[in-house]
């Protein structure tokens, strides 16, 4: 329930509405407007490569092993970047924070990206479209993307004044998500009115666990 319900203080209950999909608490870091159905990848993990493996030293001598790292990085980055655009892929759901070269290059391609998902808003996703997160970096960076989620549209939602996140999700499964915009005066209020709610939707589900068995 709390990843399917946006509170809202200052606007009358009235304006409270249900909207399919999901949405989610934060602002597009990278938005390329794209119409239609698009595919979106989930990561775990920064998608900036590495100059070494875990536990190993990198040591840079001058100004000019310096420069040159970094254009390795961005040449990595690019490369993956296209490899998305390549894919299909139009859009990444992130858990953690990407660096601002991933974010140049994802607008570059033509990549939406929004970064910062909770584990809680990872696994609901994962749950509604049956795809894992995306491991991105190996010796072969021009093999297939198998596991990516269909999503019918991807918006900019403004609740008040915070810009949201507003997705759809082609489901693998029976459920179907929507989201409960709860508005109220205050905080308060709200969060008596979602507390409510939330009784509600656990009594309904015993009642019908009853009444299957």
């Amino acid at each position: 329930f709390a990843e399917l319900h946006a509170a809202v203080p200052g606007l009358p209950l009235a304006s409270s509405r249900v909207l399919p999909g999901i949405v989610l608490r934060r602002d597009f870091a990278a938005y390329c407007p794209t119409d239609g159905e698009l595919r979106a990848l989930l990561v775990t993990e920064p998608l900036r490569p590495t100059l070494t493996a875990p536990g190993v030293e990198f040591v840079v001598d001058s100004e000019g092993q310096y420069q040159a790292s970094l254009r390795w990085i961005a040449k990595r980055t690019e490369a993956l970047m296209k490899h998305l655009q390549s894919n299909n892929v139009k859009l990444l759901l992130s858990s953690v924070k990407q660096e601002e070269v991933v974010i140049y290059y994802a607008k570059l391609y033509g990549v939406s990206v929004v970064e910062c998902l909770s584990s809680e808003e990872m696994a609901l996703i994962s749950e509604i479209t049956g795809v894992s997160p995306y491991a991105p970096f190996g010796d072969n960076l021009d093999r297939e993307i198998a596991e990516t989620a269909v999503v019918t549209f991807c918006q900019s939602l403004l609740l008040v004044s915070r810009r949201c996140v507003h997705i759809g999700f082609a489901s693998v499964c029976a459920f179907q998500p929507h989201c409960l915009v709860l508005c109220g005066p205050v905080d308060g209020v709200n969060e008596q009115h979602a507390a409510a709610l939330q009784e509600a939707f656990t009594m309904l589900q015993q009642l019908f666990k009853t009444l299957d068995q």
